[in-house]
Parts: C-alpha cells; structure tokens; sequence
C-alpha cells in the first residue's frame, strides 16, 4: 500500500501577517517615529512597540489592515496613496513561533496620535529614529534598524534563550539587499552609504561628466527628494570639496547645494540637488544673457567675501610643474607658444603679493546652473577648491566672454569693482599655466577639446600682451 507523503513530511510554514506603522515626522534632531508603551494583560507588556496589528481575515488586504489599526491605536487618519513599504521582516520569535511583519512608512496623516487604547497601552510617544528607547521589543526594533539603513527585507530568527526585549548583544538581525535598482546604479555599498544619510532611494541616474574621474549620479527618494551622489577620483578632490561645504559653501545660501553626508573611504559625499539647467552650450537671449553675467560676478563676489582673506602663498604651486607640462605639449604649442609662456612664469616670482580668499578652482559655465523661472544662480562642484587669489576663479571663466565686452563688463560690475593691476597680472600669470596644463592634460587623456581651448587661450594672450605680463600701471588715486 502507498505511503501517504503529507503524513511524514515537515509541517509547510503558515505564518501570520502582521502589519506595522512607522509613522515618521522630521524633528530637531532627524527623523522621528511614533511608538507606544504596551500594558495590561498583553504580549510584551512595558516594551515599546510601533503601533501593529494583525489582519482581520482573508478579505482585508495589508493596507486596509494598517490604515484601520492606525485609526484605532492612535486616532489618525491615513490615506492610501500615503501609506509606503518599507521593510518586510520574517521573525520568530524566542518561543520558536514564525510570522511576516510588513512595516509601512507614511509621512502624511490627518489628526494628532493619541492613547485610543488605554487598556493594552499606557503610553505614546515620538522618539528620535537613531535613539530609539529601551525597552523594546526586539521585532519591532529589527524592523525599524532595518528602516534606518534603508533595506527592504529583513530575517529576524531569534533563538530559544533570547529575550522579548531587545538586547543589543544577542542582536538577531540579518539585513538583505535589494537588486540594483537600474544598470546606471552605483555598487553596493555606495547605495547603503546613500540610503543610510537620505532613506530610501527608488532611482538611479547617472550624470558623470564625460571627461572626469569622478562619478556622480541623481538619486530619487520614494518621496520625491532628490540628491546627488558623487564618489571623488582622489582623497585630494575629496577632501577639498568637503571641506568647501563645511566652511565657506554654506555663506551662500541656497545658491549652493548642501552637503548631506560625506565617507572618506567611499570618497563619497551625498548633497541636496539644487534647480535650473547647466550654462555650459544654453543659449539665452543678449539682455537675458547680460543678467546671468552680471549674477555670475555677484556669485564669484560672495565667493571670494564668503571668509576673511590671508597672506598670499606665493608663486602659484603650477609653476613647479611647468616643465613637465610644457614637455608633454610642447608638439602641440604654435611658433613662440613656449617662449611667451617663459617671459610670462619668469616674472611671477615678482609680482606683488595677492590676499588668499576661498576659491572655487573651477568656476565656469558648466558648474554654473541657471533657473530660468526663478531668475537664481546657482554654483556646484567644490572639488578644486582652496585658497588662492580672487582672480583664480576667473583664469577659465574669461573664456565665456571672449569677444564679448559687454559680457565681460556685466561680469565685473555684478562683481562691484574691476581687477587692480596686480591682479591682472596674477590673472594672465594663472591662464598661461592652466593653459599648458590643459594641453597636456587633454593629449594624455584623449581630450581634443581641452587641448584647443589651451591653444586659444595662449593665442588671446599674445594677441593681448605680446610681450608678456599687462603692465604695472599705478593705483587710481582714491
């Protein structure tokens, strides 16, 4: 006779649904959530909880199910299209029983949370997401540690000896990862970095620029934010544009992004996304044009005003390279090139010295975005940032007004004064260097268009100062 197969294999898992709010308002200190103290004749009594329930019955779906338990434990209510998936954890508890808990984040409700049951709860509270209270009830504490570092599926086994209460040292908490969200997504552990400093993030779009080391991507939140991500090509860039947000970015207000979170291992930094489209190839009407100039000299002022100046360094740090750089162009330097570029870096060592003020390092049209509805500014990209004299800031910049003066003129009225002569003279100082250091750049990373700004930049240069340096015309007197 047949033997059954049902009457010897191991009993199919039939866990219970539950379902769990993580009701979320932004508080002083970050994030907080909602919980409340269970009491009475109840399971865990004296613990911490976030308000949960169980499903009524086959007929009432996951969502039905939180919007009414909300409704009765805490008094809110929720709407549907609020109500956002955040963690699904499969637990078993100490006593070896098994269920799915599906926690929801909604940031949106009507009415203020109260005790609505005070027979099985003594207490309601907001408490900070990174300092959660104890006690607490290890499965509700799993879910929401799995919230906070933004992981979708959590297994939460405890074993036979473990507590009810959360215990950090028998912490049972295993965090699984999704799959990458998109081909364009960064690796692993630049989306936990990511999601660990803004929550959840739903899409991936890379917007690297071509010809860099560095990578950058838009992230999306599941509600609505946006950010962007960026993972530096060298400690040095990464250190320079962290330290540019942590000391003079923020004196320009919302003309700037702000930085979210930074991890110098990663070389990685998340930062707000600020509005508008790249100046770099727009194309605006002349009057309309002649107001982002002149918005753009404001910009550079408040810069260049954001710290106290300094003494000057001295020679510009290039010149030490300048034989290098000029062995690696000199087959792509016109007739008289390399001799203008000598006359020029002879004399820097004799220019009069210049204050050193903060710097952006690359300050042109393709990190300068313009929100066209608004009529605002704005500036990104810090990574070449140190101090140096004013006119650094202008060494690439003045090739978007070539030929146009009554670009130029915008720029330094928005600016609030024209360069002195000693400034002029660190300014073509600075262009020849950045000129042969782009030439070089671009042959030996395959960059043609870099090496034809390079020659341009030196041709105007000679055209304008033949001989060398601008002369040393006095001060006007004040």
């Amino acid at each position: 006779m047949p033997t059954d197969p049902s009457a010897t294999a191991p009993p199919r898992h039939q866990e219970p649904v539950d379902v769990h709010l993580i009701l979320r308002r932004d508080g002083p200190a970050g994030p907080e959530v909602l919980l409340s103290r269970r009491a009475g004749q109840v399971y865990a009594a004296g613990l911490w909880h976030l308000p949960s329930g169980h499903l009524d019955g086959p007929h009432e779906d996951v969502v039905t199910a939180l919007i009414r338990e909300a409704g009765e434990e805490t008094g809110v209510g929720i709407d549907s299209a609020d109500v956002r998936h955040a963690v699904t954890v499969h637990h078993r508890s100490p006593a070896g029983s098994a269920r799915i808990g599906i926690f929801f984040e909604v940031r949106h409700w009507s009415g203020e949370p109260r005790v609505m049951e005070p027979a099985v709860c003594d207490a309601m509270d907001w408490f900070p997401l990174a300092d959660l209270p104890a006690p607490m009830v290890a499965y509700c504490r799993a879910g929401l540690d799995a919230y906070a570092a933004g992981r979708p599926f959590a297994v939460h086994f405890q074993e036979s000896g473990d507590q009810v209460e959360f215990e950090p040292a028998a912490d049972r908490l295993r965090l699984l990862s999704s799959a990458d969200p998109s081909p364009d997504a960064p690796d692993r552990r630049v989306r936990e970095f990511a999601e660990q400093a803004v929550g959840r993030i739903t899409g991936w779009t890379d917007t690297s620029w071509a010809r860099e080391g560095s990578r950058v991507w838009r992230a999306s939140g599941t509600d609505g934010g946006q950010w962007f991500v960026k993972i530096h090509q060298s400690d040095r860039f990464h250190s320079r544009e962290v330290e540019a947000y942590r000391s003079w970015v923020p004196a320009l207000g919302p003309a700037a992004p702000r930085l979210v979170a930074a991890d110098p291992e990663l070389r990685a930094i998340v930062i707000t996304a600020v509005p508008g489209r790249s100046l770099h190839g727009a194309v605006h009407p002349p009057d309309e044009q002649q107001r982002i100039f002149h918005r753009i000299g404001e910009l550079a002022a408040a810069i260049h005003r954001s710290l106290p100046a300094r003494p000057s360094a001295g020679v510009p740090a290039a010149v030490g390279k300048l034989e290098r750089h000029l062995a690696a162009a000199r087959a792509h330097l016109a007739p008289g090139d390399e001799d203008f570029v000598r006359q020029v870096t002879a004399k820097a060592d004799q220019l009069p010295d210049l204050g050193r003020v903060p710097t952006h390092g690359d300050f042109q049209l393709r990190n300068l975005r313009w929100d066209q509805a608004t009529g605002t500014l704005y500036v990104i990209d810090f990574e070449r940032s140190e101090p140096g004299p004013a006119v650094r800031d202008f060494v690439r910049f003045s090739d978007a007004w070539s030929g146009r003066p009554d670009l130029a003129e915008a720029v330094m009225a928005g600016y609030g004064r024209k360069f002195s002569a000693a400034e002029e003279q660190h300014l073509v100082v600075h262009q020849v260097l950045d000129a042969v250091s782009g030439i070089q750049y671009g042959i030996g990373h395959g960059d043609p268009e870099l090496v034809e700004r390079g020659r341009r930049t030196l041709a105007q240069l000679r055209a304008t100062h033949g001989s060398g340096l601008p002369p040393e015309t006095p001060e006007p007197s004040r």
